[in-house]
Parts: structure tokens; C-alpha cells; sequence
């Protein structure tokens, strides 16, 4: 039987779709905006993917914990986005979300897929091993840094040197943003210097791609076995 709770988490399900639609058509506005202004297309198209990245990514890692109450809803939503983006691409050319996706990575795809699965993961981890109350927010860790720290990396990067570029630079910016995240959060599971110390590893494996593991994968990957160690 359905219980109040089940229901209520359904319900946020469709706010957080809404949501997350809003955000990603709204993009559609920032890239007229920027061609407008004279920005190059393929840089107007990578600021919105990093913009997707925060206010959708981030901020919905942010109310997970606050919402729902079981892994299987942040799973359900990572892996349905997942589905709509790659099909976006499969798409015939010129009908992909132009705005925001390119020809030439599925780097969105990947970014939706490790957003659900390590929130998934972590939080079954920390719920096997008793830490009920923690569970949550050690669980959206790796997935607030991909949101939020490599979205503020790959702004910082684009409006210094113009291009996509892996300099440096912006593991530093990364690093200024997920070191008091990563701290604050994992305080909620009693490990908040291993969420800094995840951080610092996430930030350094951002500058890294090997072929089809990009940095989306090797961010939430690294920052995930950092905190898996801290638990244990």
C-alpha cells in the first residue's frame, strides 16, 4: 500500500522534473543571449552546460537529502535524464538540445548517469554500515562536486583562455569550491575532513580525461572511494 510519504516523494519527483526542464530551456535563452553578444557558439554552448551543471545538477544534489528518504529516488531521477540526453543525441543532426550538447562528447550523459549512481551507491554504503542519519549527505558529495565544482571550473576556464582547456587555473577554482562543501557535508556522517580530503582528490582528477572515461567519471569515482575509506 502506498504510505503519505511515498506519495509526497513522488510528488517532488515531478517538482524536481519541472525544475530541472525549466532550467534546461532557460539555457536555450542564456545562448541567444550570449550568440547575441557576440560569443561564439561552441563557448555560449559549454557556459550552458556548466550552468545546467549548477542550478540543475547542484542545487537538486542539494535537496535530495531533504526530500526523499530512500536511494532508489535520486537513482530513478539520474537515470532517466540519463536517457533523455542520450537520446537527445541519437537524435537526427540538428534536432539535439543544441544549446547545450554538442556532436562530439556524450560528457552530459555521463554527467547525469554518475550524478544518480554514486548517490546511489554511497547511500546504500552508508546505510549497511548503520549511519542512517549521514547516508544522505555523504551520498550527494561526489555529485555536488561534478555540479558545482567543475561547473565553476569550466566557467573560470572558458572566460580566462576563451577555449575549453584544462589549465590548471580551474582545479584551483574548483578546489576553493569543494573543499568547504565537501567539509560541511561530510560533517553530517562524522567524516568532514574526508570530505575535504575528496574534494582535494576530486579537483586534482578533474584535469584528466582517459578516452570515454571523462572527467565526470573521474571526479565522482575518486571523490567516492575517498569518502567509501573515510566510512569505513
Amino acid at each position: 500500500m502506498i504510505n503519505e510519504t511515498t506519495i509526497v516523494e513522488f510528488i517532488w519527483i515531478i517538482i524536481l522534473t519541472i525544475y530541472t526542464v525549466s532550467i534546461t530551456f532557460l539555457t536555450k535563452k542564456t545562448y541567444g543571449l550570449m550568440v547575441n553578444k557576440g560569443i561564439k557558439k561552441k563557448d555560449a554552448v559549454y557556459y550552458n552546460r556548466k550552468l545546467v551543471h549548477i542550478f540543475a545538477g547542484g542545487v537538486i544534489a542539494l535537496i535530495v537529502p531533504i526530500v526523499f528518504s530512500s536511494s532508489i529516488y535520486p537513482l530513478f531521477c539520474g537515470l532517466s535524464i540519463t536517457i533523455i540526453t542520450y537520446l537527445s543525441h541519437k537524435r537526427r543532426k540538428g534536432k539535439m538540445l543544441y544549446w547545450f550538447q554538442t556532436e562530439d562528447n556524450l560528457n552530459d550523459v555521463s554527467f547525469c548517469f554518475m550524478w544518480g549512481i554514486t548517490i546511489f551507491v554511497l547511500w546504500e554504503v552508508m546505510e549497511a554500515m548503520g549511519n542512517h542519519t549521514g547516508a544522505p549527505w555523504i551520498a550527494i558529495i561526489p555529485a555536488v562536486f561534478v555540479s558545482f565544482g567543475d561547473g565553476v571550473t569550466g566557467i573560470a576556464r572558458n572566460a580566462l583562455f576563451k577555449k575549453r582547456t584544462k589549465h590548471p587555473i580551474g582545479n584551483v577554482f574548483m578546489a576553493a569550491v569543494c573543499i568547504p562543501l565537501g567539509y560541511f557535508l561530510a560533517g553530517f556522517g562524522g567524516i568532514a575532513i574526508g570530505g575535504a580530503i575528496a574534494a582535494i582528490v576530486a579537483s586534482t582528477m578533474e584535469r584528466y580525461e582517459f578516452g570515454p572515461i571523462d572527467d565526470n567519471i573521474l571526479i565522482t569515482i575518486s571523490s567516492s572511494i575517498v569518502l567509501y575509506l573515510f566510512i569505513l
